[in-house]
């Protein structure tokens, strides 16, 4: 049996890998990285950089290609196969190196927080032992960035992701709300003079991109930068964090 560790990254700035993780890549045998085709090359560059910079000797890796995922039969069934499909993956790409004993998974931000990395691990045959090293997550990056507390005072917040915001309209328990996962700026579908956003952009990283104030007056200004800066890249990662105006 071996040993599957989780390694949250970060936002991909080398300074996120804490020191629990430069110690867990440089004890892996074997690393795992993910290809998500060529717009994305430079994803599989980052995980590269990082272990070259928290290694003198760096560990065999092993390049898998991530599987597409389906959407014509339903978010959830085709996130549940897409699931599968990536397991197999990880599966295949293990078995070429049978002597290894610590395998390990680069994980952007935290592997417990809007990642389905644990999900995807029990899945495997057989199960590995798992361990998971936490990471800063891009929320953490976020409000760092803008130098801002999430929560308000004695409020709740809540983390969801844009295709709920869109589908739900806003939450009626929450004064804040920190969306991931939103490929359509759905930040559109609220009245957008009731609220204040802050938004980042490859948080932390050197290409970090922060736009704040009123949403009414930032909205434009978002999707705009918004689309430049993933033609330019290839591929974005974004957050934004919302509040109720005058709260």
């Amino acid at each position: 049996m071996y040993e599957l560790t989780l390694i949250g990254i970060g936002t991909g700035n080398p300074d996120h890998v804490t020191y629990q993780g430069a110690q867990a890549i440089r004890a892996a045998d074997l690393i795992l990285i993910p290809r998500k085709g060529e717009n994305k090359a430079d994803l599989a560059g980052v995980r590269e950089d990082i272990i070259s910079h928290v290694t003198e000797t760096p560990p065999k890796i092993a390049y898998f290609d991530i599987p597409k995922r389906r959407a014509d039969d339903g978010y959830l069934r085709g996130v549940d196969e897409w699931h599968d499909a990536i397991a197999l993956c990880w599966q295949e790409a293990i078995a070429d190196y049978p002597d290894a004993q610590r395998v390990a998974l680069l994980i952007w931000g935290d592997p417990s927080l809007y990642d389905s990395s644990l999900r995807i691990a029990a899945r495997l045959d057989p199960q590995p032992r798992k361990k998971v090293i936490p990471g800063i997550t891009a929320l953490q990056a976020l409000t760092a960035s803008h130098a801002i507390p999430i929560n308000d005072i004695g409020a709740p917040y809540i983390v969801t992701t844009g295709r709920r915001l869109r589908d739900e309209g806003w939450p009626d328990v929450a004064s804040t709300v920190a969306v991931m996962l939103d490929g359509e700026c759905s930040f559109q579908s609220l009245p957008m003079a009731d609220y204040e956003i802050w938004w980042g952009a490859y948080v932390g990283m050197k290409e970090e991109i922060l736009i704040r104030g009123p949403l009414a007056d930032v909205a434009q200004d978002i999707i705009q930068t918004r689309a430049l800066a993933r033609s330019d890249h290839g591929w974005i990662m974004d957050i934004y964090l919302l509040k109720k105006r005058g709260n």
